[in-house]
Parts: C-alpha cells; structure tokens; sequence
C-alpha cells in the first residue's frame, strides 16, 4: 500500500471511529489502537514500540473527541462538576505516571493487557451490565484514589475512562444521565495527561517514523481527529433510529475480532 493510501485508511478509520463514538457513546481507543497497530505494523515501523504508537496516538485523538463530547453533556446540565473537581487530580496522576509504565513495557505484554481489558468492555456490553446503586461518593480522598485507578488503565489501553467511570458513579447512586455527562467530562484530563505522557515518554526513542512526536504519529492523529468529527454527530443521530442494545453487541463482536486480529500481528 502506498504512501497515500496509508492515508486514505487513517481518514476512513476516523469515520468508523467518530460514528461509533456517536453511537454508543464509547471512546474511540477499543477501535484506534488494534488497527493502528496493525497499520503500523504493515507500514514497517519499529515492533518494539507500534503499541505505544496506537496509544499515544489514539490518547491525543481522544482529545478533541472529548472536547465536543464535554460541550453537549454541559449544554444539557448533565454533567457534575462537584464530581470532576474532585477526581481531576487523581485522574492526571494516574495517567500521567502510567504512561512511564507502558513506555517500559514491551509491545506484547502491552498488547495482552489491552486485549484482556477489551474482552471485558466487550462482555460488559454483551451482557449489559449494570452496577446497582449501592452507596454514595467517597470522600475527597477516595475520589482521588479512584481517580488514579481510572487514570492508570485508562493510559494503558488509551480510552476516556467511561468503561470505568460510569459504572464507579452509577453504584454510588449518581443518576445514569449525570454519570455518562460526568465521565465524558473526566475524559478530557485523561486524555491531556495521556497524550502529554505518550509525548514525553516517546521522545527521543530510536527508530521512530518522521511526523512522529514522541508516541504520537501526526498523520494519524490528524486524519483520525477530522473524520470522526464529523461522524460523530452522524452516528449520534442514528442511535434514535437503531435498536442500539443490538448494536452494542455487535460492537462487541467487532472489538474483540478487532483484538485478536491485534495479538496475530504482534506475535505472528
């Protein structure tokens, strides 16, 4: 495949990307890093480190995402900014420092961990399971820790968090509304601090393709952050329309193909 073609691919993965996003309501990591891993693969770029390539680059993606996704929750008061303040900062340290662990991580155990994580997103939706509210929000402490937590494997397999965050919140008794508002808005910190640490941790590293910056690969970034922009609100549009707990299920299906077809490139 051609340089321009390889392209062409970031951009059509961007509207796969931006439509299921809209869609469902899920972060764009559990779709960006197997296929730009095995893009990158294809491409001939460094095995020790494609992994932390889809991550860093699927984090900063998540970033514009993100914002938009923040913007709507906010216009509809959905989100509980009592809640951010007060995981925010567990949520930066958390991700932030574990991106220094994922940086010294080969690229296979990285990607059993991610394909790990996936399946039980996947499950999660298969069996539609939802947490019952069973007690309250923690105090500050508590919400800081939790914050780490979310934070650290949020960096490790490059997603905003909501596959933890709002199951955490909806068992504390925050209303689904506010819980799904909430997490898009902890999503952005997540992916500032990921981004900022696939950056750091990446710089300098041997091998690396040209228009990357640290574990970020620009082209990527660029085409995947365009397209789903404006897919996004396509597929939010079609969510109305769908039987959307039989979409989540083949959603499902298409994750873990997507990552096992993930672990055959790395160790083929």
């Amino acid at each position: 495949m051609s340089f321009d073609l390889w392209w062409l691919a970031y951009a059509a993965l961007g509207v796969a990307v931006g439509f299921f996003a809209g869609l469902l309501g899920v972060g764009g990591g559990g779709i960006m890093v197997p296929v730009l891993t095995t893009m990158f693969v294809a491409q001939g770029f460094p095995r020790d480190t494609v992994v932390h390539l889809a991550l860093g680059t699927s984090m900063a993606a998540i970033v514009m995402t993100s914002i938009a996704s923040l913007r709507a929750h906010h216009r509809h008061g959905a989100v509980r900014w009592d809640i951010v303040r007060q995981i925010t900062p567990g949520i930066l340290i958390g991700t932030f420092g574990a991106t220094f662990v994922a940086s010294r991580v080969a690229s296979e155990p990285l990607a059993i961990f991610f394909a790990c994580f996936m399946a039980y997103v996947s499950l999660q939706m298969l069996a539609n399971v939802k947490p019952k509210p069973t007690r309250e929000l923690p105090g500050p402490a508590g919400m800081g820790a939790v914050g780490v937590g979310i934070g650290g494997v949020s960096a490790l397999v490059a997603i905003g968090g909501g596959s933890l965050s709002v199951p955490f919140m909806t068992w504390c008794n925050v209303k689904v509304q506010h819980a799904i508002g909430t997490s898009a808005a902890i999503g952005l910190p997540i992916a500032l601090a990921g981004t900022l640490g696939y950056l750091v941790n990446g710089w300098g590293a041997a091998g690396m393709p040209a228009l990357s910056f640290g574990f970020v690969y620009l082209p990527a970034l660029v085409l995947v952050g365009i397209t789903s922009f404006y897919t996004a609100p396509l597929g939010a549009s079609v969510a109305h329309r769908l039987p959307v707990a039989t979409l989540k299920r083949i959603f499902a299906a298409v994750l873990m193909l997507l990552c096992a077809r993930m672990l055959y490139t790395i160790f083929a």
